[in-house]
Parts: structure tokens; sequence; C-alpha cells
């Protein structure tokens, strides 16, 4: 977990999300909305070509995957809809 200098744990913003998902997947159409304002309650709507021939759980797994270990620790919650393009 990244602590800030308070000792508080720190948030990922949007464009770290973004950007993680975009190095897995640079085709990807990513809308990505703060549910509670607080920077750790995320709503990630991702449209990739990559997602094609995948079941919905194949597609989540792909984007958790691109978060490279952050979900659940930097990332506190982030509600995922895949689509494919």
């Amino acid at each position: 977990m990244v602590k800030g200098v308070y000792g508080k744990l720190m948030a990922m913003n949007l464009k770290e999300i973004e950007n993680l998902i975009k190095e897995a997947m640079p085709d990807a159409t990513i809308d990505i909305q703060d549910l509670a304002g607080d920077g750790n309650h995320y709503s990630a709507t991702i449209t990739s070509s990559q997602f094609i021939g995948k079941s919905k759980i194949e597609q989540h797994k792909m984007v958790y995957n691109s978060l490279k270990g952050k979900m659940g620790n930097e990332l506190h919650a982030l509600a995922i809809k895949t689509k494919e393009n």
C-alpha cells in the first residue's frame, strides 16, 4: 500500500487508472467516473477489440491485470463495464 506523508493511504487518480489500462490495451476507449468524489470509488467503462470472443469474466480479468496489483491497494473500488469494439 502506498502511504502519504501522514501515513494516510493515497488514492489513485483517474489518469493513472486510464494510463495503466491503455498500456495493456492501447486501442481501448475508457470512460472513468469518480463515484464518491473521494478518489477511491470509481466506475469505468472500457471498450476494446481485445474483448472480442472473451467472456465477461475474462474481460474483467484483463482489466484487473492491467492495474498491476493496485486494485485493493491504492485503488479501493472499481466497478467495471466492458464492451467489445
